[in-house]
Protein backbone atom coordinates (compact mmCIF):
# COMPACT_ATOMS: atom_id res chain seq x y z
CA UNK A 1 0.00 0.00 0.00
CA UNK A 2 1.35 3.46 -0.87
CA UNK A 3 1.90 6.19 1.70
CA UNK A 4 -1.10 8.11 0.39
CA UNK A 5 -3.39 5.08 0.64
CA UNK A 6 -2.11 4.25 4.12
CA UNK A 7 -2.60 7.85 5.28
CA UNK A 8 -6.19 7.84 4.04
CA UNK A 9 -6.85 4.51 5.73
CA UNK A 10 -5.56 5.77 9.09
CA UNK A 11 -6.97 9.28 8.74
CA UNK A 12 -3.62 11.02 9.06
CA UNK A 13 -1.32 12.90 6.70
CA UNK A 14 1.55 11.29 4.77
CA UNK A 15 3.94 13.46 6.82
CA UNK A 16 2.62 11.82 9.99
CA UNK A 17 3.38 8.40 8.52
CA UNK A 18 6.89 9.52 7.62
CA UNK A 19 7.40 10.69 11.21
CA UNK A 20 6.06 7.38 12.56
CA UNK A 21 8.45 5.54 10.25
CA UNK A 22 11.36 7.64 11.49
CA UNK A 23 10.44 7.07 15.15
CA UNK A 24 9.87 3.34 14.68
CA UNK A 25 6.17 3.42 15.55
CA UNK A 26 5.08 1.98 12.20
CA UNK A 27 7.33 -0.42 10.30
CA UNK A 28 7.67 0.07 6.56
CA UNK A 29 9.42 -1.64 3.71
CA UNK A 30 10.93 0.01 0.67
CA UNK A 31 10.12 -0.69 -2.94
CA UNK A 32 13.27 -2.22 -4.46
CA UNK A 33 13.23 -0.08 -7.61
CA UNK A 34 11.89 3.30 -6.48
CA UNK A 35 12.79 3.16 -2.76
CA UNK A 36 9.28 4.46 -1.91
CA UNK A 37 7.74 3.48 1.40
CA UNK A 38 5.33 0.55 1.20
CA UNK A 39 2.98 -0.32 4.04
CA UNK A 40 1.63 -3.79 4.77
CA UNK A 41 -2.10 -3.96 5.41
CA UNK A 42 -1.49 -6.19 8.44
CA UNK A 43 0.80 -3.58 10.01
CA UNK A 44 -1.76 -0.81 9.46
CA UNK A 45 -4.58 -2.90 10.92
CA UNK A 46 -2.44 -3.75 13.95
CA UNK A 47 -1.64 -0.07 14.47
CA UNK A 48 -5.33 0.84 14.23
CA UNK A 49 -6.17 -1.78 16.89
CA UNK A 50 -3.37 -0.49 19.11
CA UNK A 51 -4.61 3.10 18.74
CA UNK A 52 -8.18 2.06 19.61
CA UNK A 53 -6.93 0.08 22.63
CA UNK A 54 -4.67 2.95 23.72
CA UNK A 55 -1.54 0.81 23.58
CA UNK A 56 0.40 2.41 20.75
CA UNK A 57 3.98 1.14 20.88
CA UNK A 58 6.74 3.65 20.62
CA UNK A 59 10.45 3.15 20.11
CA UNK A 60 11.15 6.85 19.87
CA UNK A 61 13.51 8.50 22.29
CA UNK A 62 12.02 11.35 24.29
CA UNK A 63 12.86 14.68 22.76
CA UNK A 64 14.68 17.20 24.85
CA UNK A 65 14.68 20.91 24.31
CA UNK A 66 17.83 22.19 22.62
CA UNK A 67 20.20 23.79 25.08
CA UNK A 68 21.12 27.32 24.22
CA UNK A 69 24.17 29.05 25.48
CA UNK A 70 23.26 32.45 26.82
CA UNK A 71 25.66 35.21 25.96
CA UNK A 72 25.59 38.87 26.79
CA UNK A 73 25.63 41.23 23.87
CA UNK A 74 26.61 44.85 23.89
CA UNK A 75 24.21 47.21 22.21
CA UNK A 76 25.81 50.12 20.42
CA UNK A 77 23.53 53.07 19.82
CA UNK A 78 24.65 55.68 17.37
CA UNK A 79 22.94 58.94 16.81
CA UNK A 80 23.20 60.84 13.57
CA UNK A 81 23.04 64.59 14.13
CA UNK A 82 23.88 67.27 11.75
CA UNK A 83 25.37 70.26 13.50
Amino acid sequence: MTIKEAAEMLGVTPLTLRNWDKSGKLPTTRHPMSNYRIYKTEDLEKLMKDIEAGTVPTKAKPRSAPKRKLTARKLIVRSIREE
